[in-house]
């Protein structure tokens, strides 16, 4: 591959792809930023645009641009939206949004970076996921996109593997983010519960799923590829205490 690594981070404004986005930078990746906003901190190596992934022509639009102007050797699909109701007031229009958010945009972008990492013979690919996709109540959207990206990148990881190309999957339990406390109140009784239910019992942190995706993203892991890394502290194999 190129000595020169530019990743592309989908939600690098904030949150767990802000942690994803400097980690790069430290390592000297070039990284470009897509969301809705513009980080509240800049690096020389930093390239921000501002896009609503909700909206599939600007997606396309800012992919196609992107693919124009970098080399992309890595993608990293961090946006997301979690939209949670109980299935009777689940809206169609709801889960349209979140297919688009969570599976279009990772589709319209790869497509736009393809040619340049078939051309290179080179591409790292991961896909933010959550332990939402085995379940979870309120999550009658979310879930099934967010399961839906699991399917997608081992699809994707059978069709590019010849190609030099990887496609991992992060699914990260609850962590401490914006998004996290716009569901759950910080210090609630609410959220001690839920860090007491966990096996290790604590919320993660952004770091914790920011070096997972730092093994998938790194150059010399070419023989993993088509997995799903769950990062939720043990929440993922066990809720039932006897």
């Amino acid at each position: 591959m190129s000595e020169r690594r530019i990743a592309v981070v989908t939600g690098g404004s904030a949150g767990i792809g802000a942690d994803i986005c400097q980690r790069l930078l430290d390592d000297g990746y070039e990284v470009v930023s897509l969301a809705r906003r513009a980080p509240d901190w800049t690096h020389a190596n930093l390239t921000t645009i501002q896009v609503d992934l909700l909206d599939a022509a600007a997606t396309e639009a800012a992919a196609q641009a992107i693919a124009e102007q970098f080399p992309v050797t890595h993608f990293v699909h961090n946006a997301g939206v979690i939209w949670p109701k109980l299935l009777g007031e689940v809206e169609l229009a709801e889960l349209q949004g979140l297919t688009q958010i969570h599976l279009g945009a990772a589709i319209s972008l790869m497509q736009a970076f393809l040619p340049g990492m078939r051309e290179r013979h080179f591409g790292r690919v991961v896909l933010m996921s959550s332990r939402g996709a085995l379940g979870l109540p309120t999550r009658t959207a979310y879930s099934a996109t967010k399961a839906g990206m699991i399917g997608m990148a081992r699809t994707w990881a059978l069709e590019l593997a010849p190609q030099g190309i990887t496609v991992n999957v992060v699914a990260p339990g609850p962590i401490h983010t914006d998004m996290y406390y716009e569901v759950i109140e910080a210090g609630s009784e609410r959220d001690k519960a839920l860090a007491a239910s966990i096996p290790v019992k604590r919320v993660g942190r952004a770091d914790d799923v920011t070096r997972a995706v730092m093994f998938f993203a790194d150059p010399a892991n070419s023989f993993v590829t088509g997995q799903t890394l769950y990062v939720c502290g043990g929440a993922s194999i066990g809720s039932i205490t006897l």
